[in-house]
């Protein structure tokens, strides 16, 4: 993860910089930013996927840099490095993963930044907003509420949706969550990597492996990352499947 750091003072750089360089899996860049402008700057040309921000700097302080950031579309994570904590409501406002008061000691540092690489609330509705409302194309990630809060799946981890009464199964590569979409709207976003193989299942083009005929004349689809399940094909769509095989 590329890091920026943003400070007037350059003890304070010059401190955070080391931290960082000490870290596993963090990367510092360079310059530094002085101040608002020169952030905004750095931001555009060097892309941080993290930016650890001063607040009160001459300029553009810390909470209007922090604004701007979020009316862009692929915004880095913010984490605010300050003197005091009166800013702290103005900062989760400014959509801030984290509010760190100096002196930062490394382990708040660290678990700020594992924060910082989750999606923030900006990029979190970027992924995960229907194309329907965005009026782009589809969505790289599925969102669902579990009992861990809200979990992103990569539409590449997704094996297939089932629809079953008001609710749809995502099946993936690490489990099963439930999604409150219909399964026609997630057909008219992902009809380009996905296939309707039942009028209550939809599966993964790139997951399919056999179509499979069983004794009593049913069809079965064997896919990739199901251990060998099978998951019934109606004969209505079996031509469309078959034709769709041919061209893999």
């Amino acid at each position: 993860m590329n890091v920026l750091i943003v400070d007037d003072e350059p003890l304070a750089r010059e401190r955070l910089s080391r931290m960082v360089g000490e870290l596993e899996g963090y990367s510092v860049l360079e310059p530094s930013a002085t101040n608002g402008e020169e952030a905004l700057a750095l931001i555009d040309s060097h892309k941080p996927d993290i930016v650890l921000l001063d607040i009160c700097m001459p300029g553009l302080d810390g909470l209007q840099v922090a604004a701007r950031l979020c009316e862009r579309e692929t915004p880095p994570a913010v984490v605010f490095c300050t003197g005091s904590d009166e800013f702290a409501v103005e900062a989760l406002q400014a959509s801030a993963v984290g509010y760190l008061v100096k002196p930062v000691r490394t382990e708040q540092l660290h678990e700020a930044l594992k924060k910082a690489e989750r999606p923030n609330r900006v990029q979190l509705a970027a992924l995960t907003r229907p194309a329907a409302e965005t009026g782009s194309g589809p969505r790289s990630h599925i969102s669902a509420r579990t009992r861990k809060g809200i979990e992103l799946i990569p539409l590449g981890q997704v094996v297939y949706f089932i629809a079953d009464h008001k609710y749809v199964t995502l099946r993936h590569e690490g489990g099963e969550v439930l999604l409150d979409e219909p399964l026609k709207a997630l057909e008219d976003e992902f009809g380009d990597r996905f296939v309707r193989i039942h009028r209550n299942a939809l599966v993964a083009r790139e997951r399919i492996e056999r179509l499979q005929r069983t004794p009593l004349g049913h069809f079965q689809l064997f896919l990739k990352g199901l251990n060998g399940d099978a998951l019934i094909v109606s004969r209505r769509h079996v031509a469309g499947v078959r034709k769709m095989m041919q061209q893999l």
